[in-house]
């Protein structure tokens, strides 16, 4: 926010600092504030084949090299929906999702076919995920492999081992959905499509040069954080044009 509210700063010649402007949003009460509430999205106990994780001490080093899925919980109407994410790991966009009403194996499913649908099935492209059993379930398994992409799962139940899918998980929930009230899945299906596209085309990373997922992703951009600002504004009017 502070980056995208530069051009109105200047234009006004208000010189704000980035604490300061933290603070401002503070004392107004304007930051983004979580919710403690926990509902557990992942059986990890069961009898299915389990893969090693692929992933340790190594990471993408541009765009479809990596997708990381998890599951998370949408509160409604003093229930919940179940939030299937794919992310692309190296340019943080969403690929795939989907929104249902249980944690049936067939709703991770249809965020995984819908990543496929609309980015294929890139060469050595690896799947990451926890043990859960939707991701081990047959068909998802099987759909992997009939795609030749490499499965790859956490091993010991830590968040650590997939990370960005549990930053992604809490963006998401945190600074979109808590702030919708939604009354039945139709409209949890309208709000999750339109923040899906507000992330992925209008939310900046520090991770990836304060571009947005869709910038890095579609250029298949390498980033890193020594980059000046000039060179990021430059890529970003480029891509505009």
């Amino acid at each position: 926010m502070y980056l995208m509210l530069q051009p109105f700063l200047c234009s006004h010649h208000i010189k704000m600092g980035r604490d300061t402007f933290f603070n401002l949003l503070s004392d107004n009460r304007l930051l983004v504030r979580k919710r403690r509430r926990k509902v557990n999205t992942t059986q990890s106990h069961h009898w299915l084949k389990k893969y090693p994780n692929l992933t340790r001490d190594w990471k993408p080093c541009k765009p479809k090299q990596l997708w990381v899925a998890d599951i998370t919980y949408v509160p409604i109407h003093n229930d919940f929906l179940y939030l299937s994410l794919i992310t692309d790991a190296y340019s943080h966009k969403i690929v795939g999702y989907n929104i249902a009403k249980s944690l049936a194996a067939v709703n991770a499913l249809q965020a995984l076919q819908m990543a496929i649908k609309l980015e294929g099935a890139p060469a050595e492209l690896i799947h990451h995920s926890d043990r859960g059993i939707q991701y081990c379930s047959t068909d998802y398994v099987d759909t992997l492999k009939e795609k030749e992409i490499r499965i790859s799962m956490c091993e010991n139940g830590d968040p650590l081992e997939n990370p960005i899918a549990e930053r992604i998980n809490g963006i998401i929930k945190n600074e979109y959905l808590n702030h919708y009230t939604m009354n039945s899945i139709n409209e949890a299906m309208e709000h999750v499509a339109k923040i899906v596209e507000i992330y992925n085309s209008q939310r900046p990373h520090y991770s990836i040069n304060l571009l947005t997922p869709d910038i890095v992703h579609k250029l298949e951009l390498t980033v890193n954080r020594t980059w000046s600002k000039t060179k990021t504004t430059n890529i970003v009017n480029q891509y505009q044009d």
